[in-house]
């Protein structure tokens, strides 16, 4: 699966347990963002300047994707913040608003170059899988890393 390929080089996890936080306490949307591009941050997938980058997206387009979950991730003139691919789940069993809709699931992005595209695309097909996507709005720590990582 692709969270856990490695190359020749050394390559950072793209999930890290400590990364994941469950059953959060629903804030506002902006606290969420900042809280999960903080996560970014303290585990070295970026700097600073990416989560104020996260925010700037959300001004322009939402990363609400549907099925209860959101998907935050910086403009692309943020790319030179992201020092390796990341991501960092929160999760809220009474929901978050964004912009008018409920969001159980959010997962902060970070790729390094077009990593992005196929990070979203693994956490798309994870959640449209109606089963798994309730696991990870529900789950543990250890449920979601499970999920996301391809260890189900």
């Amino acid at each position: 699966m692709f969270f856990n390929t490695e190359k020749k080089e050394e390559k950072k996890v793209l999930l890290l347990h400590e990364n994941i936080r469950v059953g959060c306490v629903s804030e506002s949307k902006e606290a969420v963002i900042r809280k999960v591009g903080q996560m970014l941050v303290d585990s070295g997938y970026v700097d600073w300047p990416y989560v104020e980058a996260m925010l700037e997206r959300e001004k322009t387009f939402s990363t609400f994707m549907g099925n209860g979950l959101a998907l935050p991730h910086g403009v692309e003139e943020a790319k030179k913040e992201i020092k390796a691919s990341g991501i960092a789940v929160m999760t809220f069993p009474d929901g978050v608003d964004w912009d008018g809709n409920q969001v159980h699931v959010v997962i902060g992005i970070a790729g390094v170059g077009e990593e992005h595209l196929e990070i979203l695309s693994v956490i798309a097909d994870k959640m449209l899988d109606e089963a798994a996507a309730r696991c990870l709005a529900e789950g543990d720590v250890n449920t979601v890393y499970q999920i996301l990582a391809g260890e189900e």
